[in-house]
C-alpha cells in the first residue's frame, strides 16, 4: 500500500457495543465494517504505526479508506516557494501586523514599506504579492491602480472595514480575476440601496463612538488573509463551497461570524457603434 495514514482532520473511534466508526473532516460518521479483520491491527496501520504484516482483509479496509479519501497524500502544506516569498504589506498596522506575523510563521517574506507608498511604488521591483487592509472604507479611487496589478502578473489581495462588518475581497492573481472595482460594482447591483452605498463609500459620514478593532477580530481577518495567500502561492486547492477567486467574505466584527457569496467579474461595456452617415 501506497498510504495508510489516515488524512488530518479524519479520525477513527471504537464505539461500545458497535464496533469503529470513522469521523470524516466534515463532521459526520460512518460506521466500519472490518469483518474478520483485527480491529487494534486496523487501527495500528490507519495510526501509521506499523505497516503491518501482509493481510488481505486488513489490506481490503486499507483500499476502502484510501478509495474514501481518507488516507493522507504527503504533506498537507506544502512549502512556501522560494518565487513567491515577497509580499508587499499595505494598509492600517492594526491588520498587516498580525498579517506579517503569520506570513512568516508560513514560510514568506512580507515586507511592510513606508505609510505613503502606493501599489505602482512598491510593485516596481515586481514583488509577488501586494495586499491592501484598511480599517475604515475604501476612498474612491485608491484601489484603481493596485486592481492593474494582475495584468503585470502580481497578486492582489485587499481587505475593508465599514462599520462593524470586514470585507475580505477575493485574490486577484491573473487577467480577468475579481477586482476591488468588480466587487464594488456587484454590491452596489446587489443592494436596493446602492445610491445610500454610493454616498457613504464617498463621504462625509458622521460617526458616534468610534469602533475599534479587537484583537480577535483582526486576527481573524489576517487568518483569512494569510490562508488565501498561502493557498495562491502553494498551489493547495480550495476547501470552502465557493473558489477563492469568485468568493467575497464578509465579517461581522461583533460575533466574528463569516458569510460568503459569489461575486463574478464585471463584463467591460462594449460600445455602441456609431450610424454609418
Amino acid at each position: 500500500m501506497s498510504r495508510s495514514q489516515l488524512a488530518p482532520g479524519v479520525e477513527v473511534v471504537a464505539v461500545p457495543g458497535r464496533g469503529l466508526a470513522v469521523r470524516t473532516a466534515e463532521g459526520e460518521f460512518l460506521s466500519v465494517r472490518t469483518g474478520d479483520a483485527e480491529e487494534d491491527a486496523l487501527l495500528s496501520r490507519l495510526s501509521g504505526t506499523a505497516a503491518g504484516e501482509p493481510d488481505d482483509e486488513l489490506d481490503r479496509i486499507v483500499r476502502a479508506f484510501e478509495s474514501a479519501g481518507y488516507l493522507a497524500d504527503g504533506p498537507r502544506r506544502p512549502r512556501w516557494p522560494a518565487d513567491r516569498r515577497d509580499i508587499r504589506l499595505l494598509g492600517d498596522p492594526v491588520l498587516t501586523g498580525p498579517l506579517a506575523a503569520l506570513l512568516r510563521a508560513l514560510g514568506a517574506e512580507p515586507t511592510t514599506p513606508a505609510p505613503d507608498g502606493t501599489a505602482d511604488d512598491l510593485s516596481a521591483d515586481e514583488p509577488a504579492a501586494i495586499v491592501w487592509c484598511l480599517d475604515g472604507p475604501v476612498p474612491d479611487g485608491l484601489w484603481d491602480a493596485a486592481d492593474r496589478l494582475p495584468d503585470r502578473g502580481i497578486a492582489w489581495l485587499r481587505c475593508h472595514r465599514e462599520g462593524w462588518q470586514a470585507y475580505v475581497e477575493p485574490l486577484a492573481a491573473t487577467p480577468g480575476d475579481v477586482t476591488s472595482a468588480h466587487v464594488r460594482a456587484r454590491r452596489l447591483a446587489a443592494t436596493p440601496a446602492h445610491r445610500e452605498l454610493a454616498a457613504y463609500w464617498s463621504g462625509p459620514r458622521t460617526s458616534g463612538a468610534p469602533v475599534h478593532l479587537t484583537a480577535p477580530a483582526a486576527g481573524l481577518l489576517a487568518a483569512l488573509l494569510a490562508d488565501d495567500l498561502s493557498r495562491w502561492a502553494t498551489g493547495e486547492p480550495d476547501t470552502g463551497d465557493l473558489p477563492a477567486r469568485r468568493r467575497l467574505r464578509c465579517v461581522d466584527l461583533r460575533t466574528l461570524t463569516v458569510t460568503e457569496h459569489p461575486v463574478l467579474p464585471v463584463p467591460d461595456v462594449a460600445q455602441i457603434p456609431k450610424k454609418a452617415g
